[in-house]
């Protein structure tokens, strides 16, 4: 079964932060990473790091999230990553994400 996926990424504890939706977390955090379209926000930006993501069975529900996520606000949002992850660490650190072979493919 495919699972979905909304998540966050920052750039720094209360920074700047991004909200997307992918079936394909990992995947999607190394493009985010490795500034594979470098004309994005997150590129732009910098924000590299996974601070908080949730999992759905299906891309409607995954969808309807990121779109509540991205109305709410500001301090909504720093409160959900907080209540998750008080210290903004980057959660893919210990996905033991290949980026090396990433960027020969």
């Amino acid at each position: 079964m495919k699972h979905w996926y909304v998540y966050i990424m920052a750039n720094k504890p209360n920074g700047t932060i991004y909200i997307g939706v992918t079936d394909n977390i990992e995947e999607r955090v190394k493009e985010h990473k490795l500034k594979i379209y470098p004309k994005s926000f997150t590129a732009k930006y910098n924000c590299d790091k996974l601070v908080y993501f949730e999992e759905f069975e299906n891309d409607d529900e995954a969808n309807i999230r990121e779109k509540r996520f991205k109305k709410w606000k500001r301090d909504w949002k720093i409160e959900l990553i907080e209540d998750m992850n008080p210290s903004w660490i980057d959660i893919s650190m210990n996905w033991n994400l290949n980026l090396k072979k990433f960027r020969n493919e």
